[in-house]
């Protein structure tokens, strides 16, 4: 695993499925002119072209630090990850009733600066990745139950799309000292 201390502020957009992580991970990418990586799940379960299983979970985590660790290399000042291991390990726990040991340390390990949960009051939007849209308040739980266990800083975006993408700035420039 790669030291992540001095590397660019890193800042996760997470929550339950179809919440708008990606719109909004692109958008700020763009305000603040940053890099922004994809949730790596998407790739990987196009990939496999096969349901996932409690297999795919450690492959999915180490594809997950991969892609980041390689963003991390390239940023500067800042990098947006439309998710990260907290979703897997939330996944993993929902979907197959355990996460793998390594996995979960490894979210600890690689806590980032600022999660911004996005709420689910947003329209559910389908996709052939997309399974959940009748537990989205019960997944929702678990991230917010994930977040707080873990002591890790939160900002609650909800709303329409301007006042996500306001909250979230609002956030991230906080975070970055009032930039």
């Amino acid at each position: 695993m790669a030291p992540l201390e001095g590397l660019a502020r890193r800042v996760v957009l997470t929550g339950s499925e179809s919440t708008g992580k990606t719109t909004l991970a692109a958008d700020l990418a763009r305000h603040y002119n940053v890099l922004w990586v994809p949730e790596y799940v998407r790739t990987y379960a196009t990939w496999k072209l096969a349901p996932l299983d409690a297999g795919d979970v450690s492959p999915i985590a180490r594809g997950q630090i991969a892609v980041q660790d390689a963003a991390l290399t390239r940023a500067s000042g800042l990098l947006l990850l439309d998710t990260d291991l907290l979703s897997t390990a939330v996944y993993a726990a929902h979907y197959y009733g355990e996460c793998p040991d390594w996995v979960t340390q490894a979210v600890l390990a690689r806590r980032a600066d600022l999660y911004i949960l996005c709420d689910i009051d947003v329209p559910w939007t389908c996709d052939p990745q997309r399974d959940r849209p009748n537990d989205r308040a019960a997944i929702q739980g678990l991230f917010r139950e994930a977040l707080r266990s873990r002591g890790f800083p939160v900002a609650d975006v909800h709303g329409g799309w301007r006042e996500r993408f306001l909250t979230a700035r609002t956030a991230i420039d906080t975070m970055l000292g009032g930039r």
